[in-house]
């Protein structure tokens, strides 16, 4: 996610990127002769989405399988594929329309796009999680912190450039995507549909329908699982497929996580062993493994997976590396925690200060949970912590590229797609227990009754908004 926005944290035919501006793609900055087809651009306000609709917590785990509003039924027979291993999709599946609903975050392309970007950001209620007695105050908070956290979040976009590059590089990889489809002989419409920012997932879904596609293969950007990213992307989903007969009847595969692939195991493990070797004594450096963090609440009492998925990523990297020879010490921490409560321990600027004082000289930074630059790397991690990192007294920094448009990245995001394709089914939706998103009412009640009150007087006072300001920034 965006560093300073939680601090936590279409097409016009078949074959075609969609994205919402016109324009050459390109694939990893290179020009390409594939076409991107275009969506009319917005005269009206950027959208600010609606806070409502319960968490779908897509996931395998035991606890969040009692927790999951989002199921699929098996799909008509004759909607299931076979595939010829030695001769990648068969020609039955090149017949359909594909589709492959890449998604994402999003990101402020300007500074003026800052605020609402961080409005929509902050009424998600996969990101706020009031409770439902509280869940009026989502928007009317949202303004708040938004409105507060503009200024400083504005600093941070205009020391990379003054927006995020996260929609264009996102392009490039559904771009690179589709060359890749297309290899193994599987045509396929790329949508990219984002969160927070343009192009929304709502507008990618628009255009989906448009095109007609006859299966769908959803693969979140994100190689771990969380609650505050691919589960609110994936709740989208669920609250339009309740609605809309068309997607009621789409067979839908959805990729939850995938950072346990070989592929992307061996590509972040390429990556480090690079970078290590830039080094004057790469047997010396530490691997720093520094992750997004979520509220500790998230984990503890919603059953979000993302720690674990996490520790068990960098057990697998590590395996990788291991098995190459490289025997560096590794440590694992949590970046861009923001406001009063707990987060996800431990903390990537409290660490870093650690290390140093230990006698650590050589520390080599790797973005585990990001795919793409953005602010939290090129700024968070490439200014606020090697400046930290130095002043503690580490003397050699490092910091492992975001994935991009490695060749061996998409070509693995590429057979997870197809072999996604054959459990395509239908998605189906139950309406939310009670205890779906409320497992322990009193337990949030508790937590959440005098932040509550605190954000009524400070929407009614101006000044003690102004006697705050200092401490939410």
């Amino acid at each position: 996610m965006e560093h300073g926005v939680v601090g936590s944290r279409c097409a016009a035919g078949a074959g075609q990127i969609l994205t919402t501006k016109s324009r050459a793609a390109t694939s990893c900055g290179k020009r390409t002769s594939t076409s991107v087809a275009s969506c009319p651009k917005h005269d009206v306000k950027p959208l600010q989405l609606a806070a409502n609709g319960s968490s779908c917590l897509a996931n395998r785990s035991p606890v969040l399988k009692k927790q999951r509003n989002l199921s699929v039924r098996s799909s008509p027979a004759h909607a299931v594929t076979t595939f010829d291993d030695a001769k990648g999709v068969s020609s039955s599946v090149v017949e359909e329309k594909i589709g492959v609903l890449l998604l994402n975050l999003g990101g402020p392309e300007t500074l003026d796009d800052v605020q609402p970007f961080l409005f929509n950001l902050f009424a998600d209620p996969d990101i706020i999680r009031l409770p439902r007695l509280f869940r009026f105050l989502q928007r009317p908070l949202a303004k708040l912190i938004s409105t507060f956290r503009a200024p400083k979040s504005k600093e941070g976009y205009a020391s990379i450039g003054g927006g995020s590059p996260l929609r264009k590089i996102t392009d490039e990889q559904a771009n690179a995507l589709k060359i890749a489809l297309e290899k193994k002989n599987l045509h396929a419409n790329i949508y990219v549909g984002m969160r927070y920012w343009y192009p929304f997932t709502e507008e990618a879904i628009d255009q989906i329908k448009k095109d007609k596609i006859t299966k769908l293969v959803v693969l979140p950007l994100y190689p771990q699982y969380s609650i505050s990213t691919s589960g609110s992307s994936i709740r989208v989903l669920q609250n339009i497929v309740k609605e809309d007969p068309y997607f009621a009847g789409l067979p839908v595969s959805i990729i939850e996580s995938w950072y346990q692939r070989d592929g992307y195991v061996k590509s972040m493990a390429d990556l480090i062993e690079k970078e290590l070797s830039a080094f004057s004594n790469p047997e010396e450096v530490m691997i720093f493994f520094s992750a997004h963090g979520v509220p500790l609440t998230y984990v503890e009492d919603a059953g979000d997976p993302y720690r674990d998925q996490m520790e068990d990523c960098i057990a697998l990297i590590m395996g990788e590396l291991r098995s190459r020879g490289i025997l560096n010490s590794h440590t694992l921490a949590y970046q861009s925690r923001v406001g009063p409560v707990q987060w996800l321990k431990p903390y990537t600027d409290e660490v870093l200060v650690e290390l140093g004082q230990k006698g650590v000289k050589s520390l080599l930074a790797v973005p585990v949970s990001f795919v793409s630059e953005h602010i939290e790397t090129l700024e968070e991690i490439d200014m606020e912590y090697k400046e930290l990192a130095l002043e503690s007294g580490i003397e050699n920094w490092g910091r492992v590229p975001a994935l991009g448009c490695t060749s061996s990245f998409i070509s693995d995001l590429a057979d997870a797609i197809v072999e996604a394709l054959p459990t395509a089914s239908a998605l189906v939706t139950r309406k939310p227990d009670d205890t779906d998103s409320d497992l322990d009412l009193m337990h949030y009640l508790t937590k959440m009754f005098f932040g509550s009150i605190l954000a009524f007087i400070l929407l009614l006072s101006p000044g003690l908004i102004s006697a705050v300001r200092n401490t939410m920034l």
